[in-house]
């Protein structure tokens, strides 16, 4: 079984992030289980929402304590919260942050991998919005190879069932998070 913890703040599309992830994963054959966990329900509070995927079905229904990736879709919570903490050797961390601003995330061993992509600027650019949910997702698929672009689209055509464009500008930001990586690293 692997686990994903995502770290962001309340409205910037954790829950999303995991619902769609495992939704891709689902159509790729395998089980999926994602679900949040937050405390005062209050926009911009620090929340977390978890994933595990397997060839099996999961019957673990804990928070996700010692994961094999970490996104972090607000590096500001790096500063007041140890986000890496339990993250497995050979854990990879996909962050919202420029590559050059790598050097200040410290207590990663020399096994453990750590991709910065400007998800908010890219996301900004592509959907309006500084929600770099979907653009880390695109990352994901491209640091990890654990999910395919194609179901990645196919999860978030179904998100946004009805919503043609918006569904589509979240598309052009996944793709853009993917090539940020395959190029950048």
């Amino acid at each position: 079984m692997k686990e994903v913890r995502i770290h962001a703040r309340a409205g910037q599309g954790a829950i999303t992030t995991a619902g769609v992830l495992g939704s891709a994963i689902f159509k790729s054959g395998r089980y999926s289980y994602a679900f949040p966990y937050f405390g005062a329900a209050r926009m911009g509070a620090p929340m977390n929402a978890f994933l595990r995927f397997d060839e099996k079905q999961i019957r673990l229904r804990s928070q996700v304590y010692e994961p094999d990736f970490v996104l972090v879709i607000d590096r500001t919570l790096t500063y007041g919260y140890n986000c890496f903490t339990g993250l497995k050797e050979n854990g990879v961390v996909i962050i919202d942050d420029e590559k050059e601003n790598l050097s200040a995330y410290e207590g990663l061993s020399s096994s453990q991998k750590i991709f910065a992509v400007p998800a908010s600027d890219i996301a900004y650019q592509t959907i309006g919005r500084k929600l770099g949910n979907t653009t880390i997702l695109g990352a994901f698929a491209a640091a990890t190879g654990e999910v395919s672009l194609e179901d990645l689209f196919a999860a978030i055509d179904e998100r946004f069932a009805g919503k043609g464009a918006i569904a589509d500008k979240n598309k052009e930001a996944l793709q853009k998070g993917y090539d940020y990586i395959k190029e950048n690293y």
